[in-house]
């Protein structure tokens, strides 16, 4: 029997733009969340005009910003900071990315909050964090991958870093890392009655997670060159290899038995003795250029040893384990992710699509009291 979502019942105010902070409250309201996203009047969410687009709102923005709702605010004006302040007594979540002081310039910082309301978990999503010298540089996900010491661990060995085309430092580093937070000082919130301040920097997150750059530093007194480490292509029963028709395939072979049936699925019992022979990855890719992809990817699919085809993003979409796990949605016009994770009595769904600038305004203003005189005086200010 389908229980109410897990989070159902918890309030955020989300005043974050374009990837980490959308994503992050993307998956509190995929998880029953009331997430009300808050823009300004002028510029508001600039990821509603990133990518192609699909009449006024661009895919990007619609696709991160479902289960939401909209209310358009101008906090630089006192009646505006008067309209946050109410909403926030009652909130048990708020989220910002702005640079760092921001939210005290305007009034509305965790302070100001937590003393009219104890129990609230307030995150701020920075690049660099909320102190250091870095604190009010701008930044993006190749800066913080950068001076994580992430890129330069990325790409081929003697080649230049690579760009991964998957935001590591603003998810990884932002969205979820975030998630975690808000979880952790919610949950407190409600066993102690207060809340919790949480600083996210994406760089700091990223640069957490480099265990395998750690393991080197700590074992040799530094780290491996691109594209030379154990998880990073150099080894032969961990990397990728070209084929015939210049279609790959991913060998992740580490353990001895799957290695063992590896080389053997491949006819080269002798091999079995050079896993750790760098090498051989050149012999490798010599056998492996030999056939296309798809010949390889139906001679290892009876094979148990971890040796897979990589996938376009297209036929990622059409693999049956993706359809089998109900990853793929086709909602509001866009091809869409269901949430990761699966619940028991759970049966995610998308209540409703993203927002449009201020689209619950009325609603979300008449559930934290306002009159619809007060409501209109608002909107004839330029307030919401």
């Amino acid at each position: 029997m389908s229980r109410p979502p897990p989070l159902a019942g918890i309030r955020v105010l989300d005043l974050t733009r374009l990837l980490p902070g959308p994503v992050a409250t993307l998956h509190l309201a995929d998880l029953g969340a009331e997430v009300i996203k808050i823009e300004d009047p002028q510029v508001g969410d600039y990821a509603r005009t990133l990518g192609t687009g699909q009449g006024e709102d661009s895919a990007y923005f619609r696709m991160i910003n479902r289960n939401k709702q909209g209310l358009r605010l101008d906090l630089k004006k006192p009646e505006g900071v008067a309209v946050f302040m109410r909403l926030a007594v009652t909130a048990d979540v708020i989220v910002e990315s702005f640079r760092p002081g921001v939210m005290d310039k305007l009034g509305i910082g965790y302070a100001a909050v937590a003393a009219v309301n104890p129990k609230i978990a307030y995150c701020s999503i920075s690049g660099y964090g909320q102190d250091g010298p870095y604190r009010d540089r701008a930044g993006h996900d190749i800066n913080y991958l950068g001076y994580a010491g992430v890129l330069d661990q990325i790409g081929s060995e003697g080649g230049d870093p690579a760009i991964p085309n998957f935001q590591i430092a603003d998810l990884l580093g932002g969205a979820l890392t975030a998630a975690m937070g808000i979880l952790a000082a919610v949950l407190e919130a409600q066993r102690t009655g207060l809340g919790r301040y949480i600083d996210v920097a994406m760089a700091d997150s990223v640069l957490a997670h480099t265990y395998f750059t750690m393991l080197r530093l700590n074992d040799a007194g530094h780290s491996a060159p691109r594209g030379s480490d154990l998880l990073n292509g150099g080894l032969p029963c961990y990397a990728t290899y070209r084929c015939a028709d210049d279609r790959h395939m991913a060998v992740g072979a580490l353990e001895g038995k799957f290695w063992k049936a590896c080389c053997t699925a491949l006819e080269r019992p002798e091999w079995i003795r050079r896993q750790w022979d760098a090498g051989l990855r050149s012999e490798m890719a010599v056998l492996f250029a030999t056939q296309p992809r798809d010949d390889w990817a139906a001679l290892f699919a009876a094979v148990d040893c971890c040796v897979t085809p990589i996938l376009s993003p297209e036929e990622a979409l059409e693999n049956e384990q993706v359809a089998a796990r109900r990853m793929v949605l086709h909602e509001d016009g866009l091809t869409q992710f269901a949430p990761p994770l699966k619940l028991s009595a759970y049966e995610f769904s998308v209540r409703q699509p993203a927002p449009k600038v201020g689209e619950h305004n009325a609603q979300i203003l008449r559930a934290a009291g306002y009159t619809d005189d007060e409501i209109a005086g608002l909107a004839a200010a330029g307030t919401i």
